[in-house]
C-alpha cells in the first residue's frame, strides 16, 4: 500500500551526504577518498563510510584523510550493500545522500555538475552514467563498453531519451533524506536493490532523473569469471523485479536471451546453407566492434569488448531465462527459491 508523496519546491539549502558501503576493499577506499581531495568548488560536503562486517577493514585508511576531509566511520555486522546504505543515510548529517560504491572514483566537477543540475531543476532522486578513467586495464576498458554501450543495455544505464524516465544505479545515486524516509530505503534484494528503490519511489510520487553529466570513473575489479557471475545475477534478478513491479517490465530486458538462442538457432540454419540470420549476427558483430574501437581508439580493447558483450549476454540472457520460467511458470517464491539474492539480516 503506497501513499502518494507531492513533491514541493526544495525550499531548504542542500546539505550533501556521500555514503559509501564497504567490504574487504581497503585499497578502494583509499583511491575513492583521493579522488575526493580533488573536488572543485566550495561547497561543504561529509564522507560517510560504512564497513560491511569486512575482515579487511579501511579505518586506518580513512583516518589518515580525516585531517582533509569530513569523514564519518562506522563498522557494522554483514548485511549487504543495501542495508549498511541506509544505514549510513541514518548516520548521516546531509539532507541530500549521493550513495557511490567503493570501486568508484570521482572526476573533479562531480559535485558542481549535480548542484547545478538541482538548481536548475530539483528531483529527490538522481542517477549518473558510469565511465572509464584512462588508468583502468584494458579488460576495465572492454567491460565498461560492453555494460554502458547503447547497443548492449539500451541506454538503462544512462540514456539522454530517457532523462525523466531513469532508474538510478547505486554505483551513482542521489536521492533527499524525505524520499529515504518515505521509500524506507533499499530492500534486502541483492543485485537489484537499486531499481527496486526506484520504481518504489516513483509509485510514491518522488521524480527520479538522469544527470547525464554527473559520470563516475566506475573501476569494476573484475575477471571474466567473475563478470559473467555479476550479469548471471542481474539475470535472475529482472524477473523477480517484473513481479514485484509490473509495470516496469520492458522487452529489452529479453533481448540478451533472445540474442543468445537466435545465434544458436543461426548456426543451426547455417549448418543448413542459410546464412541469412548468421549475416545478421554478424553484421551487428561488426557495428559493436566499430564503435568500440571509435570509443576507446585500442584495437586490444575493441576485440575484448565483443568477447566482453558475448559474456554480458549469455550471463544474464541465461539468467533471466531461468528466472522467469522460475517465476512465471512454475511460480517459485523468489526467496525461498533463491535465498543468495536476499539478505537475512538486513534491517
Amino acid at each position: 500500500m503506497y501513499f502518494v508523496y507531492l513533491p514541493l519546491l526544495c525550499m531548504d539549502a542542500l546539505h550533501y551526504s556521500f555514503i559509501v558501503p564497504v567490504f574487504n576493499r581497503p585499497d578502494e577506499i583509499k583511491e575513492l577518498l583521493q579522488s575526493f581531495l580533488a573536488i572543485e568548488g566550495n561547497t561543504p560536503f561529509e564522507i560517510v563510510i560504512i564497513e560491511d562486517g569486512s575482515t579487511i577493514d579501511c579505518k586506518a585508511i580513512v583516518k589518515d584523510f580525516e585531517t582533509d576531509l569530513n569523514i564519518s566511520y562506522y563498522y557494522k555486522p554483514n548485511s549487504g550493500p543495501g542495508s549498511s546504505r541506509n544505514y549510513g543515510m541514518l548516520k548521516a548529517k546531509g539532507n541530500y545522500f549521493i550513495i557511490l560504491d567503493s570501486d568508484c572514483l570521482l572526476p573533479p566537477q562531480y559535485l558542481s555538475v549535480v548542484i547545478s543540475e538541482l538548481d536548475k531543476e530539483y528531483v529527490d532522486c538522481f542517477g549518473g552514467p558510469d565511465a572509464a578513467d584512462q588508468s583502468f586495464t584494458n579488460l576495465q576498458k572492454a567491460i565498461n563498453f560492453a555494460m554502458t554501450s547503447f547497443i548492449t543495455t539500451g541506454g538503462i544505464r544512462g540514456s539522454k531519451s530517457q532523462n525523466d524516465k531513469f532508474q538510478p544505479r547505486s554505483f551513482n545515486m542521489g536521492i533527499s533524506k524525505a524520499a529515504f524516509e518515505a521509500s524506507e530505503g533499499f530492500g534486502n534484494i541483492h543485485p537489484g536493490e537499486d531499481p527496486d528503490l526506484s520504481i518504489r519511489l516513483t509509485k510514491l510520487g518522488f521524480k527520479t532523473k538522469l544527470f547525464n553529466n554527473a559520470f563516475v570513473y566506475h573501476k569494476r575489479r573484475i575477471s571474466w569469471s567473475k563478470f559473467y557471475k555479476q550479469v548471471y545475477k542481474f539475470g535472475l534478478v529482472r524477473p523477480i523485479l517484473n513481479l514485484w513491479h509490473p509495470t516496469s517490465e520492458r522487452i529489452i530486458y529479453w533481448f540478451p536471451t533472445i540474442f543468445c538462442l537466435g545465434l544458436v538457432l543461426a548456426t543451426i540454419s547455417a549448418s543448413f546453407g542459410n546464412y541469412f540470420l548468421l549475416i545478421i549476427f554478424s553484421l551487428y558483430i561488426v557495428l559493436a566492434f566499430v564503435l568500440a574501437l571509435i570509443q576507446t581508439k585500442n584495437l586490444v580493447i575493441a576485440i575484448q569488448a565483443i568477447f566482453a558483450i558475448f559474456v554480458q549476454f549469455l550471463g544474464y540472457g541465461f539468467g533471466f531465462l531461468k528466472s522467469t520460467i522460475v517465476i512465471k511458470v512454475l511460480r517459485k517464491e523468489p526467496e525461498n527459491y533463491y535465498p543468495n539474492l536476499f539478505f537475512k539480516n538486513a534491517n
